[in-house]
């Protein structure tokens, strides 16, 4: 079973908003340095537009497509909670790999320490809620419910 796609791309485009909105305007209010990821991955690309850019498409595109066509049915538990999965694993690879590349140490730290790792994994747990629950939320109880009716 998979969930729809552009369910899930509205999912991931919610979840990253949500996200982005939580780095740019939460983080510095708890006390947190400034978390700026297009300025991370910009540094890469080309600019902080081409960052931001990067940031969209990975977490309105790739990831939700990731995970409606690869995961979703491999997860268990509510769609919410498949989604959750997939966002601390996302957290995961972003923290042990991503952000030591780009100067941030492990999980960040070296830009804010454990309130740094802490918020990231908030911003990726909504992430993925969001998505989740998007993508395979009431229309696909629906559908599961009108299946075993007829």
């Amino acid at each position: 079973m998979k969930p729809n796609i552009g369910r899930a791309i509205l999912g991931g485009l919610a979840g990253t908003i949500v996200l982005t909105m939580l780095m740019y305007l939460a983080a510095p209010m708890m006390g947190l340095p400034k978390m700026d990821i297009a300025a991370m991955l910009g540094s890469m690309l080309g600019g902080w537009t081409m960052g931001m850019a990067m940031h969209f498409v990975n977490g309105a595109i790739l990831f939700p497509l990731l995970y409606a066509l690869v995961l979703f049915s491999k997860l268990r538990g509510a769609p919410a909670v498949k989604g959750i999965l997939w966002g601390v694993a996302l957290w995961l690879v972003a923290g042990l790999m991503v952000m030591p590349m780009m100067g941030a140490g492990f999980f960040g730290t070296a830009n804010g320490g454990m309130m740094a790792a802490a918020a990231s994994l908030i911003g990726h747990v909504a992430y993925g809620a969001l998505l989740g629950a998007i993508a395979g939320g009431p229309a696909r109880r629906l559908e599961q419910a009108a299946a075993q009716i007829g």
